[in-house]
């Protein structure tokens, strides 16, 4: 995601007759602004994020509304099941699933949360479907707004600029400029997100003495795991480095990899989730009910192994990299896998209680 920032905004700069700039000099500066709203209380990039959230919806919809009152190529191809299913179905079901990761991240807040059981489960649903009907509307108005075979020429000439094109044409020269700006700040919300939830995995891990307990530590002021921010903030700045060093393009390496790999992971780490719940619940029995634990979990993992399978099928188009890059990475992820299953079976202190500050806000 720094990356990709570095690029965008540097695009827009030159765009409107600024210098050009190296990305990474852009991606810096980004991340010294989010280690700093990350090292302070959450309310605050919550409102920062709110902010930023809102103006990126309203555009969209606005674009959505305009497209729907023209009533012009409305597309019907969603209907038709031999349109649905036509072309590299597989790539776009994974792609679809990559554009979803991070609603489970909403767990990671309780210790932040006022009434944890109820608000995490109810933000986590929320997410789930305003993002699904989110997208479904407007991928179909940016269709919509070309018309089918219009559509797919479009894509495949200028896949890049489609979506910012799209809106210039609709919107007007105007709408085009103010949909370029949204995008930097949709991206930078991503980033800001990113960071609180690697964050307070951080706080977690070294409660529990997986990382230095000093990253299990909350700010008495900010309430806030604050040494485990700055431990995010560092590790983002070691890699925008190297990645500057090496030369790698931004966005067709730096971001298209890096996501990739995470897709990949994350997913798996979803499969395995399922798995210790059923592993979890077959053991302890501290709950019997058969929908909670049996039937959604062998869902979950049912669909996620097929997710799974889909990514690693098409795992070299997603990152745009050749059969031994995706291979490479696919070693890299079971690396870490294994070093982290030998590294949790080691003997360790009792865990580290969470802090009365992060408890309390």
């Amino acid at each position: 995601m720094y990356g990709c920032i570095g690029a965008v905004i540097d695009g827009l700069v030159q765009h409107h007759g600024g210098p050009a700039v190296p990305w990474f000099v852009w991606s810096v500066l980004v991340l010294a602004i989010v280690g700093s709203l990350g090292y302070r209380h959450i309310e605050l990039s919550g409102k920062v994020l709110g902010v930023l959230l809102v103006a990126e919806v309203a555009i969209v919809l606005v674009f959505d509304a305009v497209v729907v009152g023209r009533g012009e190529h409305l597309s019907t191809a969603f209907l038709q099941p031999p349109q649905v299913v036509s072309g590299s179905l597989g790539i776009a079901i994974m792609f679809a699933i990559a554009s979803f990761i991070g609603f489970e991240a909403t767990a990671v807040f309780r210790d932040e949360a006022r009434d944890p059981g109820h608000t995490i489960p109810r933000a986590t649903y929320l997410a789930l479907i305003l993002v699904g009907v989110f997208y479904t509307l407007s991928s179909w108005s940016v269709v919509s707004a070309w018309g089918d075979p219009a559509a797919v020429e479009a894509a495949g000439a200028d896949p890049g600029n489609m979506i910012l094109t799209t809106i210039a044409n609709t919107l007007g020269p105007v709408g085009g400029d103010v949909a370029q700006i949204l995008l930097v700040t949709s991206l930078f919300a991503a980033i800001l997100s990113f960071h609180n939830v690697l964050a307070r995995y951080f706080f977690a891990l070294g409660n529990s003495r997986a990382l230095p307990a000093a990253c299990g530590r909350s700010h008495p002021r900010h309430a806030s795991p604050h040494v485990a921010s700055l431990t995010r903030s560092v590790s983002a700045l070691v890699f925008v480095v190297v990645f500057a060093i090496a030369g790698m393009d931004p966005v067709a390496q730096v971001f298209a990899w890096m996501a990739g790999t995470a897709t990949l992971g994350v997913l798996a780490l979803m499969a395995l989730t399922c798995v210790a719940v059923l592993v979890f619940f077959r053991r302890t029995e501290v709950d019997t009910r058969p929908w909670h634990t049996v039937v959604a979990p062998l869902l979950g993992l049912v669909g996620l192994l097929v997710c799974l399978w889909l990514t690693v099928s098409n795992f070299p188009t997603l990152i745009g990299g050749s059969p031994g890059l995706a291979a490479g990475i696919g070693a890299v992820l079971v690396l870490a896998f294994v070093l982290g299953a030998v590294w949790s079976r080691r003997r360790t202190p009792d865990p580290v209680t969470p802090a009365p500050a992060v408890e309390a806000a």
